[in-house]
């Protein structure tokens, strides 16, 4: 039987500490990992997506493999972390990738159709409100590597769950 306050008790102390400190640090590193090269949330609102996603907010499931891998294809809802704030990430679609060539029209610059040619390594995003985005059409072709995931579907509202609006 060992005393408090022996060697023995003190080691044993120290070694749980450190078995759940480890643990601890092995979550994080779990959760790390999943968060930011797997599968994430993100929460979106506001009017750039309508009527695909609603104005008052959506949590969307966007997995982190396909951008990576090259797997995206033109209509694809993708997340993308801001040129003009990189502090924000963005919900947009997919309208054109490097080659392709994109007409569009930009209320912002009248009615008349525009076209554009996507360099290789970009995409050409829109948000489905053309009336209320800021996306390719103001600040052109995105650089591929701004791409951070791909949306999967919505998890809430609950009602929408699973819906990817296409």
């Amino acid at each position: 039987m060992r005393l408090p306050g022996s060697p023995g008790v003190l080691q044993d102390i120290v070694k749980g500490a450190l078995e759940q400190a480890g643990l601890v640090v092995n979550f994080f590193c779990c959760l790390h990992v999943t968060s930011n090269y797997l599968l994430s949330t993100v929460h979106v609102q506001g009017i750039s997506m309508l009527p695909t996603l609603n104005m008052e907010g959506n949590l969307l499931l966007v997995e982190h493999v396909s951008p990576r891998m090259g797997k995206l294809r033109i209509g694809d809802m993708v997340s993308v972390q801001s040129p003009l704030n990189p502090r924000r990430v963005l919900i947009k679609r997919i309208l054109g990738m490097g080659g392709n060539t994109v007409t569009y029209t930009d209320p912002a610059r009248g009615d008349a159709t525009h076209t554009a040619v996507v360099p290789k390594g970009h995409v050409w995003i829109q948000g489905d409100n053309i009336y209320g985005s800021t996306d390719s059409r103001q600040f052109g072709p995105l650089p591929y590597g701004l791409l951070q995931g791909k949306v999967l579907c919505r998890a809430w509202p609950i009602g929408d769950f699973g819906s990817r609006g296409h």
